[in-house]
């Protein structure tokens, strides 16, 4: 990166020095390859949530939606993506790339198998518009993680902290069964999904940056934090949160079928 405050820099009348020149060079390949590997992220997060949208709309006009909703199915299908999410963050050094992603497709399509169930209580009209509006939502809200200035770092540990706090209160829940409560659940969920959205986005570019300048120090770096499993992990986090609150807000904005 440029020094600006290198006296080098300074000493010609006009031009730009071939120190300059080359730090700007080297600035712009950095940038290029940070946007290259966004960009592959995003891809993958898009098409993960593509398909399980597919998945769960052909479960549902085929009649098994109705099947994973009771019975013995119905936990099967809803506990076995977060199984795969939990091989994938604790299994991602010992797995390879291709495993990794593998597993990624899997849990899409799993996902879809459990999400089919909305279109049982909710109209497919009210659940498009949903997701056009968490669509909107999650592109602005990955803006401001990617373009701002302000270090989101410390917004880690609260969000993790309310969504354990989530989980309590739906586990609560299930037992008072308040609509009270679960409207404020839901809303809650929505804040704290935007959130991690943010900072997910800003935390995803960091780790870029970070593995790359370590590189410069140390080349051979790159075979301890490879790329591609940097994307395919990134690609989950960001999915995770797009679909965590698309499924709040449509508590507010879905329409029952009833």
């Amino acid at each position: 990166m440029a020094d600006w405050n290198e006296p080098r820099a300074t000493r010609q009348g006009f031009g730009v020095s071939p120190e300059r020149a080359g730090d700007l060079a080297g600035r712009t390949t950095f940038d290029a390859g940070l946007r290259r590997h966004m960009l592959s992220i995003y891809n993958y997060m898009a098409s993960g949530v593509l398909l399980t949208g597919v998945v769960a709309m052909l479960t549902a006009q085929s009649g098994l939606a109705l099947r994973f909703a009771q019975g013995p199915l119905m936990w099967l299908v809803a506990l076995s993506p977060l199984a795969v999410v939990f091989a994938m963050s604790f299994g991602r050094e010992r797995f390879s790339t291709s495993t990794l992603q593998g597993l990624f497709w899997g849990f899409a399509v799993l996902m879809g198998l459990s999400l089919s169930t909305i279109f049982l209580v909710y109209t497919g009209a009210s659940i498009a518009a949903t997701f056009f509006a968490t669509a909107g939502a999650f592109a602005g809200l990955s803006l401001f993680g990617y373009t701002t200035k302000k270090d989101l770092t410390g917004w880690g540990s609260f969000l993790i902290m309310g969504v354990i706090g989530l989980i309590i209160a739906m586990v609560i829940n299930m037992f008072l069964q308040s609509e009270a409560l679960s409207y404020a659940v839901s809303f809650i969920g929505v804040l704290i999904f935007a959130g991690l959205t943010a900072y997910d986005t800003q935390r995803l570019k960091s780790e870029y940056l970070q593995v790359q300048r370590m590189k410069l120090t140390n080349p051979n770096a790159v075979a301890a934090y490879p790329l591609g499993k940097m994307v395919i992990m990134g690609a989950l986090s960001l999915y995770l949160d797009f679909i965590n609150m698309f499924l709040f807000l449509l508590r507010f904005m879905g329409s029952s079928r009833e």
